[in-house]
């Protein structure tokens, strides 16, 4: 498939335009030619040098993450910017950026993912950024724990070996989740205001703890990295029904 028609068709799946004024990360081609063949795409969470490094190895054209290389401009393409840029030019590796709009995609994001493990319907988009939103609101099939919560996603959730952390303040009966994907912690406001019960994210400040514990919402801690590789994993099933090529590149940082 072309360059040009694979980024054309991922951004109007994940309505990339829509998050232009409100994300620190510039979404679509970070790195690369505005034109060329892309029959195989390695998929991760993060652009760091260990996953553009395996996608090389791997024979991919084009890698798509989650998280980029470039944050809110660059001024010098030095010290790490280099690492992670050099074996991409060198090997004529693409790098497609999806930020925020794969965090709210209300069907393939990384938070629809989570949602889906929970089992929760009656959903609605949550986590308020501007115009659009990051997360999704649902109610269980079957009330939770605070307790169940953790061991579900302790067991379902490659966390690197660390563990899920809860803040347990709300009721004892969680049926009304919300999920915000990776540092979602500050959206416990939003979920005291909407009387959600329990709020899934990946980590937290410290603050957290004072701001979920005077809001009477459980938080629940599954690791930022864990909680963001369903969006990429979803895409990989996307572009293989559009007859390319996927490869997953799982490099799990435990945090």
């Amino acid at each position: 498939m072309e360059l040009e028609t694979l980024t054309e068709r991922l951004d109007e799946r994940l309505d990339t335009a829509a998050y232009a004024d409100i994300d620190a990360s510039p979404n679509g081609i970070q790195v690369g030619p505005e034109t060329g063949e892309i029959d195989h795409v390695a998929v991760a969470v993060d652009a760091a040098q260990a996953t553009v490094e395996a996608a090389v190895d791997a024979g991919a054209d084009l890698l798509l993450t989650h998280h980029g290389i470039v944050w809110g401009g660059m001024e010098r393409l030095t010290g790490t910017h280099y690492r992670r840029m050099a074996p991409l030019v060198e090997h004529g590796l693409s790098l497609y950026v999806s930020h925020l709009p794969l965090d709210g995609q209300q069907e393939l994001g990384n938070a629809a993912g989570l949602a889906d493990l929970l089992g929760l319907d009656d959903r609605e988009p949550f986590g308020e950024v501007g115009p659009e939103h990051i997360g999704q609101r649902g109610r269980a099939a079957d009330s939770y724990t605070a307790d169940g919560l953790q061991s579900l996603l302790a067991d379902e959730l490659d966390t690197g070996g660390q563990p899920v952390q809860v803040l347990d303040f709300g009721p004892d009966e969680i049926e009304d989740v919300a999920v915000v994907t990776g540092s979602g912690a500050d959206w416990i406001g939003e979920a005291e205001a909407k009387g959600v019960d329990a709020l899934v994210t990946g980590e937290g400040k410290q603050k957290a703890y004072h701001e979920a514990r005077e809001a009477g919402v459980t938080v629940v801690l599954a690791g930022h990295y864990a909680t963001e590789t369903f969006g990429v994993r979803a895409l990989a099933d996307v572009l293989d029904e559009w007859g390319v090529e996927t490869t997953f590149v799982d490099h799990p940082t435990g945090l």
